[in-house]
């Protein structure tokens, strides 16, 4: 199958749940799944890993992440110039349980914890639901973010940005910096959209420019697309954050499974042809939604296949799926306005020119 080739009609035939959640007649564009077909590098590792063994793995009692430190540091230096540590490496089932686990031993209930907003949902509930305090970070118009006028305990930068898709310059993380090694503070860095920036931005590991005190938190799951397989890894630069995980039970936190890893492995180290196809669609995607909506407020993404959508209509994702028959992620959801909506465009010419034909029509 050509990766640009999925029709309306074969799309509705996928089960996840971006699909499957969505109404009949709904054309889904919410949540972070591509509509492409994974590498065949990585069905070829799964199939042959379930041909072999499907036993316990030789890694499993490895004090860090196994096959996975290793092809971690490999495409770090490769492919962004970062030398990154592999037995700084731990795994996690995803980026989500990885930072509940880093603010569960590394803060305490009311410590404040920064982040740029609108922000990615399940981290604004992670912090309201582990009682610790937000100190926003809002973003410009620009795309712009200031530092705290606060000292926090933890700042989770995520760069590239979700929603907005900004892809944060030398400067701006040389201030994010600048004022974690100020006020003592651990920058816990999200970086799983990283290799879905488009050029002439540039990726820069945060942990290229203030190591002792960064978490880098990514996964293959995004750029990808196998989500479902969760499997993430976490650079553990900070040494008073290795010995706080150091003096947790081995197994308390889980780990991924043998075919997560198999097919992570599989998608860095082979992948990168598919993942270049995957880019120039998704570049010509994200300049279709300028072309195709100009009237909406539309900051084009330096990275991610995520466009931050202002409609200027009051609750803008339900008036798009009544009006348009279009499932977007409301912009609240992140901490954004009511007119803003976020657009997944990770999916064929087809469909997208369906999605924006409609939602155009929905606001003549």
């Amino acid at each position: 199958m050509k990766l640009d080739s999925l029709s309306l009609d074969a799309a509705r035939r996928r089960d996840g749940i971006k699909w499957a959640r969505a109404a009949s007649g709904v054309i889904p564009a919410w949540v972070a799944d591509m509509d492409f077909p994974v590498p065949e590098a990585v069905t070829e590792a799964i199939a042959r890993r379930a041909a072999t063994d499907l036993g316990y793995p030789a890694w499993l009692e490895e004090p860090t992440a196994g096959p996975l430190a290793e092809a971690f540091a490999e495409r770090m230096e490769a492919r962004y110039g970062w030398r990154a540590d592999p037995a700084h490496v731990r795994s996690y089932t995803d980026l989500n349980q990885a930072l509940q686990v880093l603010l569960h031993v590394m803060t305490d209930p009311g410590d404040a914890v920064a982040l740029h907003v609108p922000a990615y949902d399940p981290f604004l509930t992670t912090i309201t639901a582990m009682n610790r305090r937000l100190v926003p970070m809002p973003l410009t118009a620009d795309g712009r973010f200031e530092v705290p006028g606060e000292p926090v305990r933890v700042l989770l930068l995520v760069n590239p940005q979700n929603p907005s898709g900004r892809s944060f310059t030398r400067e701006e993380l040389e201030a994010v910096a600048a004022y974690a090694d100020r006020h003592g503070t651990l920058v816990i860095s999200d970086e799983i959209h990283a290799d879905l920036t488009y050029a002439p931005a540039r990726h820069i590991p945060f942990a290229t420019i203030l190591p002792e005190r960064t978490v880098t938190l990514t996964s293959a799951s995004k750029a990808f697309n196998m989500g479902g397989l969760h499997c993430s890894v976490a650079h553990i630069g900070a040494k008073d954050a290795r010995d706080a995980l150091g003096r947790q039970p081995a197994h308390i936190y889980g780990a991924p499974s043998v075919l997560g890893v198999e097919a992570t492995v599989a998608a860095w180290r082979h992948g990168d042809a598919w993942l270049e196809e995957v880019l120039t669609i998704l570049d010509r995607n994200r300049r279709r939604i300028a072309e195709r909506l100009p009237s909406v407020g539309y900051r084009m993404p330096e990275a991610t296949y995520l466009a931050w959508l202002d409609f200027g209509v009051p609750g803008a994702a339900h008036f798009l799926e009544r009006e348009a028959r279009v499932k977007l992620n409301p912009g609240p959801n992140y901490g954004g306005g009511d007119t803003f909506a976020r657009l997944n465009f990770a999916t064929s010419a087809a469909i997208l020119e369906e999605i924006l034909s409609r939602i155009a029509a929905a606001l003549m």
